[in-house]
Order: structure tokens, then C-alpha cells, then sequence
């Protein structure tokens, strides 16, 4: 390894490298002892089964904390829970100036008035073309296509070179809300000599190019247009474009819209704000659902990746006190599933075809389109640029091998895979790996903000597959059994095999464990728990096969 006594320009990942969600990118300039750091994007991601009651996944940025004296700033590219929905929770860790764009700064302040805990950060707006200083970092905004409002690729400037670091984008000749991702602007880039090209990787495994968000519209427009009773489209509430589509094409049918989904009334709002809502008919309310024919209804709704309080799971599961959906109408799914969503989703939608609901997703329509670059696009990214350095993001391995192997094919000098916790040099020198850093997953949970020992996330899993078993051992002053002990098991199998009761069988092998210690050493208050303990847990383990969480007091 190569080592520098001056400057040096490095990037350093602690999430959405290796994974999809959780963004959170480092860049650092100045010497190793002395480095200036800003932080591009402050994202969550979201628990699955194996992370009971948890609300949000966050990365860990212990290694930033410990530097909070050298952070000069945060800059959020877009308003994705996946870029930006960690702030208000490690905002208060960090407290950097932020940077954002008017529709981002419209959402945090959103979201904050709704959650009473959240702090009220301090942001500086920025639009596209800005040029502003984070420390010794001179950022430019360049508009790009995405699937939200606003989302911007940043052109980051150094004495030592031009990163540009892509965040979210797709190159879109039709989009619902504009501008077009700006080529001229990233040409000119370079023209001018870009030192690294960090670059969104998730659609990477895909050839061609994506489909505009007009061709989306007309699908939807055609499945409207076709459709006998009532037509319910679920999408990602952040896609205001696609809401739009939805709108216009219920619309050109004739059809009023309804709005179903706290996240989604939250972002018309907020979109409507900023102007991106202009033309499209007033919604209807729902209070009026049941006066309007079923032909003339669209109902656009959260839920489309199987949330279970999200309206779609409420249709399905027919819990609205006015709204329902009847046999003969189509639910659109106007959006991917996420990886790790799909048994949720299936549940909701085979809850909607036993009611006699027709179900259309991307494979039977044109209804949605990804917000992300397919392998052309790419490779039109890497001609306008012309990096020295690639450096795949924002995906799982096999999206960012898949995108490494582009960048090289396609003639890029440098290409270097890099993993959350990685600390690549970028300049001076060849691209460089020169240090791993602390990186990991903390959680929110509830009103809490730790990690997984802090939240006792790991006996919560216990807990969650083999149950919880409290046992009370009262000794009298001889040191004997003051009765039976007291037992409570909970989330435990009632009877084994044999039909006989776990609890008693349990219950017998405590009072076994205690009688087999001799009364003297009953003394030892902590050895008569640890017995009971380890006899309560095999008992459960020989008659039901799994070993329950014990929890032994014992007095006297």
C-alpha cells in the first residue's frame, strides 16, 4: 500500500454497498490525521421477519461520530425513505448542516409534524445547477429522470478531482414530471476530466433501455380504459410522476380518483405545494365513494409491497368502514417488488382473487416502469463521463459485479469493488483500498434508537421461535422447596407427543433439579437458579425439540 503524506481524496460507504437501501456515503479530503469529511445521503431500510416489532433499520455511523469535529456537512440527493428516511433519527448525532431540494425539505418537515419526537433540522435548499461548498467539497446539482421529484446526481469537486456520484437515476426521453437527466451537463463534465464515477447499480443486471414514463402511462390508460367495475392501482407513494399517470389516465376514461394511504395523501400534498400536481382534476373524497358508479372510479392506494396497514391489505382484507372492492373489479400493481417482499404480497393478492378480483402486475401490462439505468443507459452514463475510476453502488453483490464488468468492458481505466465499510483511496495514485472502518446496522425501535444488543433485539428472536418460560423457587429457612414452584410459559407448546402437558413436565424436571442438589449448597441462591434453568430448558427441548427462553427467580 501506497502511502501519502498530503491530501488525499477518499470514499468510504457505511451502507447501500452490498445491499439495496440504507444509503449513507462518506467522501473525506485532507491529510490521513486530518481529514474533512461530508456525508451524501442518510437512508433506512426496512425489517423483515427475522427482526421482530423492529420500525426501521439505519446504519451504523460510529465512525463519523467520532469525527463529528472534521464533518462539514450532509447532502441528500432525492427523497427516498432509502436516501434520506434515517435523518431524524441520526440527524441528532450528527448535527451537520444539510442540504436539500425543495420537494426533500417539503417531506422531512412533513414528516416531522407527524412524529412528535422529531427534531426540527436546520436545511439549506438547493436547486438544479447549484454550486455550493460542504468544507473543501465544491458540489454541483445535476438534474437526473428518477422516480420521485427532484433527484439529482452530484458533481463533487476537489483540488485532487471531479467525483461524480450518480444517487438514483435513469436516462427517460417521456418522464411524467421532468427535467430530462441533464447529458450536456455530464458531457461537459467529461470534457473537462472526471476522476470517479460512483454509480447507482440496481437495474444493472437488465439489458436495453427502461421504457419512458409516457409509454407507462398509456398501458395504464389501456387497463383503465378495458376495465369493467372499479379499477384500485397501488404504487410507491414517493412516485408523484406515476400518480400523475394514474390521475390522467383515469381521467382520459372518465374516471374520478380517489386517494387511499396516509404516506401517499402526505406526498400529494406535498407535491401539490411545489407545483407538480397542476391539471390533474380535483380528488374525490371518501366520503363520496359510494355515490360514484363502480365504471367511473380509480382508486390509487399504498400497499404494494404487502404492508400489512397499508389500504390495499384493507381492501383485501375488506376492513374499511366505506370502501370496498367487489367481485369483477382489477387491482394494478404499478411498481417492482422488493426483494424480500414477496410472500407479503402474494398473501394480500390471493385475498383479492378469492373475492373475485382480477390482479394485473408489470409482466401482464406495461404498468410500471424502474426508476433505475438498464445496461444502455449505463454505458451512455460512462460515454458522457469518461472516468478514470468506476465504482459501482447502490446494490447487492450480484448487481455490482454485474455493473463492474460493464464499466471495464466498456473501456473505463479503473473499475474497484468496494464494500460497505471500505475505505478507497481516490486520489493521488491509483484507486486503492486502504482501510476497513466500523460499519454495521442499528435500529429504531419504538422510541429508541440502538444496537442489537441495546434493543434485545436477539432474545426478541429467541422469543419469537421458542417462547419464554418463568419459573418462581421460593426456599424456606431449611433451604427446602416453600411448595411447588410457580410456572409460566408463554408462547410454548401445550402437550408433547403423548398428549401430556409440556408445562408439568417442565414444572416436574424444576423440582427434580432442586432436589437433586443437596441442601447445604442450596445455600448458593445463584446455583439453584442455574440448575433449575438448565433442567426447565432440556425438559423442553427432549419433549418439543426446542429450547424456550427461561427466566429463573429464586428466594427465600
Amino acid at each position: 500500500m501506497v502511502k501519502y503524506l498530503g491530501p488525499e481524496l477518499v470514499f468510504v460507504p457505511l451502507g447501500g454497498v452490498g445491499e439495496i437501501g440504507m444509503n449513507f456515503a462518506l467522501y473525506g479530503f485532507g491529510p490521513a490525521n486530518a481529514r474533512e469529511w461530508m456525508i451524501v445521503d442518510v437512508g433506512v431500510t426496512f425489517p423483515d421477519a427475522t427482526l421482530p416489532g423492529v420500525d426501521l433499520v439505519l446504519p451504523d455511523i460510529r465512525f463519523i461520530e467520532e469525527q463529528l469535529q472534521n464533518l462539514r456537512g450532509i447532502v441528500i440527493t432525492h427523497a427516498h425513505e432509502d436516501h434520506y428516511g434515517a435523518l431524524h433519527e441520526l440527524w441528532p448525532r450528527l448535527k451537520a448542516p444539510v442540504w436539500m431540494s425543495p420537494f426533500s425539505a417539503g417531506l422531512l418537515e412533513a414528516k416531522r409534524q407527524g412524529e412528535s419526537d422529531a427534531p426540527k433540522i436546520p436545511v439549506t435548499i438547493y436547486r438544479a445547477g447549484d454550486v455550493f461548498e460542504v468544507g473543501p467539497f465544491k458540489v454541483e446539482a445535476i438534474p437526473v429522470t428518477h422516480s420521485i421529484p427532484e433527484p439529482f446526481s452530484l458533481a463533487i469537486t476537489t483540488p485532487l478531482g471531479t467525483v461524480v456520484h450518480t444517487g438514483d437515476w435513469k436516462i427517460d426521453k417521456g418522464p411524467e414530471i421532468g427535467p430530462l437527466t441533464d447529458e450536456a451537463r455530464f458531457r461537459a463534465l467529461g470534457d473537462a476530466g472526471v476522476l470517479a464515477l460512483i454509480c447507482d447499480s440496481t437495474n444493472a443486471l437488465r439489458e436495453g433501455d427502461s421504457p419512458t414514463e409516457q409509454e407507462v402511462g398509456a398501458g395504464l390508460r389501456e387497463v383503465i380504459e378495458k376495465a369493467p367495475g372499479r379499477v384500485a392501482v397501488t404504487t410507491f407513494s414517493s412516485n408523484v410522476g406515476r400518480v400523475r399517470s394514474i390521475a390522467e389516465a383515469a381521467r382520459d376514461a372518465g374516471r374520478q380518483v380517489l386517494i387511499l394511504g396516509r404516506s401517499l395523501k402526505r406526498m400529494i400534498s406535498v407535491a401539490s405545494e411545489l407545483g407538480y400536481m397542476e391539471g390533474i382534476p380535483p380528488f374525490t373524497a371518501e366520503e363520496d365513494y359510494g355515490f360514484i358508479p363502480r365504471e367511473n372510479l380509480v382508486i390509487i392506494c399504498t400497499g404494494s409491497q404487502g404492508e400489512a396497514r397499508a389500504a390495499l391489505a384493507k381492501l383485501a382484507r375488506d376492513e374499511m368502514k366505506t370502501i370496498a372492492l367487489s367481485p369483477g373489479d382489477t387491482v394494478v400493481y404499478s411498481s417492482r417488488t422488493i426483494p424480500g417482499n414477496e410472500k407479503a404480497i402474494l398473501e394480500i393478492q390471493n385475498l383479492l382473487i378469492d373475492q373475485g378480483i382480477r390482479i394485473i402486475q408489470d409482466g401482464d401490462a406495461l404498468v410500471h416502469v424502474s426508476g433505475h439505468p438498464r445496461r444502455n443507459e449505463l454505458r451512455k452514463m460512462y460515454e458522457w463521463t469518461r472516468p478514470r475510476i468506476g465504482i459501482p453502488v447502490h446494490g447487492e453483490a450480484a448487481h455490482l459485479v454485474a455493473q463492474g464488468s460493464l464499466m471495464a468492458q466498456s473501456g473505463i481505466p479503473e473499475v474497484a469493488q468496494v464494500r460497505n465499510g471500505d475505505m478507497i483511496r481516490l486520489a493521488p495514485g491509483a484507486a486503492e483500498i486502504i482501510d476497513k472502518v466500523p460499519f454495521g446496522r442499528i435500529y429504531k425501535d419504538g422510541r429508541l434508537v440502538g444496537d442489537d444488543e441495546q434493543m434485545g433485539i436477539k432474545e426478541r428472536r429467541k422469543l419469537s421461535f421458542a417462547g419464554h418460560v418463568a419459573v418462581n423457587v421460593v426456599l424456606d429457612e431449611r433451604y427446602e422447596m416453600a411448595g411447588d414452584p410457580d410456572i409460566v410459559a408463554i408462547g410454548v407448546a401445550k402437550v408433547d407427543g403423548r398428549g401430556e402437558d409440556v408445562e408439568e413436565l417442565m414444572l416436574d424436571a424444576a423440582v427434580g433439579a432442586i432436589d437433586s442438589i443437596p441442601r447445604q449448597r442450596r445455600k448458593d441462591l445463584d446455583l439453584v437458579q442455574e440448575a433449575v434453568r438448565r433442567a426447565v430448558r432440556g425438559a423442553a427441548n427432549e419433549t418439543w425439540g426446542k429450547k424456550p427462553l427461561v427466566t429463573v427467580f429464586v428466594t427465600r
